[in-house]
């Protein structure tokens, strides 16, 4: 059973938030699927809308090289970077109607100016910052890690780890909120506590 996301969910030892932006502060997934599914018809490529959502967490161009591995295989062409960027463009055209998820987006705005807060995730960083300036929340968050910031993405650590990096703040000390399955491995490989908040009411 699913219970409310509180504030004493956060450990006392705590000196950083790392928040993941998609499907995490801002209700875009369903813009993201949206854009996809655009993206592919625009090429007439295959793309199972029902599958999709197995590649929530990984970077736009890793998406974007997985549907035409997976269900395009005989394709030569689009290049897995043509179809990031007009799934990018797509997206741009949809942006404008997302929403914030309010019970982690207050979790936010309680520890502004206390503690040091970061964005980390699998988007483009112009993306990234055209979500948090939607939702009014660019202020909140100094530090943006994005897709191009770095070589290894989630499932791999190195976006939350750059993230503390950047705050300078131990790994050990930082508390990553999350919503796929590799941003919370990412976040325990990072050596970070995690807050999945696919298990409260958002």
């Amino acid at each position: 059973m699913k219970k409310e996301l509180s504030y004493d969910i956060i450990p006392t030892e705590t000196e950083a938030l790392i928040f993941d932006l998609d499907g995490t502060l801002a209700d875009t997934m369903p813009l993201h699927l949206k854009a996809w599914m655009a993206a592919c018809k625009h090429f007439k490529l295959r793309c199972p809308e029902n599958e999709m959502m197995q590649y929530a967490g990984l970077s736009t161009y890793k998406i974007a090289g997985e549907i035409l591995k997976t269900y395009n295989p005989e394709r030569t062409s689009p290049g897995s970077g043509e179809l990031a960027a007009i799934k990018v463009q797509k997206f741009d055209q949809l942006q404008k109607y997302v929403t914030s998820i309010e019970p982690v987006v207050q979790m936010a705005k309680k520890y502004f100016n206390k503690i040091p807060m970061a964005v980390g995730t699998g988007g483009t960083r112009e993306t990234a910052l055209k979500t948090l300036h939607l939702l009014n929340l660019k202020k909140y968050f100094p530090v943006l890690i994005a897709a191009e910031d770095i070589d290894n993405h989630k499932p791999e650590p190195d976006t939350f780890l750059r993230c503390a990096e950047l705050l300078k703040v131990n790994p050990e000390k930082c508390v990553v909120f999350e919503d796929g399955d590799r941003g919370v491995e990412a976040g325990k490989r990072a050596g970070m506590f995690v807050v999945d908040v696919r298990n409260f009411n958002l």
